[in-house]
């Protein structure tokens, strides 16, 4: 089963904030445990919205809608893929990620990390 762990956005990371060295480290370590059990598939940041774009579909028309985007709650702003036997097993890695770390110290070491399955082909037959 693979899983996608994506981290929500911020403030500080719609700023393009560089992370703090206490998160970079901690994150580092983290992604060196996920490698080392061989669950990791991808990991990646994500740049602030400001350098993205939305495309809306409706009515057989597209729209382009350029960034930033209002609500940075509602964002993405990084994510692993991981593959693992269970749902359970995904929690227990999203679990351990070091995201309160913080950002900065502003961010006083809160965070939040959205669990959710990829499909797969086998899913559709």
């Amino acid at each position: 089963m693979r899983f996608m762990m994506l981290i929500k956005g911020d403030k500080n990371a719609e700023a393009d904030l560089p992370p703090g060295e206490k998160l970079l480290s901690a994150m580092g370590k983290y992604n060196e445990e996920l490698m080392k059990s061989g669950v990791l598939l991808a990991a990646e940041g994500l740049h602030a919205t400001s350098k993205g774009a939305l495309i809306r579909f409706a009515g057989g028309k597209r729209t382009v809608v350029e960034g930033p985007f209002t609500d940075a709650n509602e964002l993405i702003a990084g994510f692993w893929l991981i593959q693992v036997k269970s749902k359970e097993e995904a929690i227990e890695w999203a679990k351990r990620c070091p995201i309160d770390a913080g950002r900065t110290p502003s961010s006083n070491g809160v965070g939040e990390i959205e669990l959710r399955q990829v499909f797969e082909l086998t899913d559709f037959s």
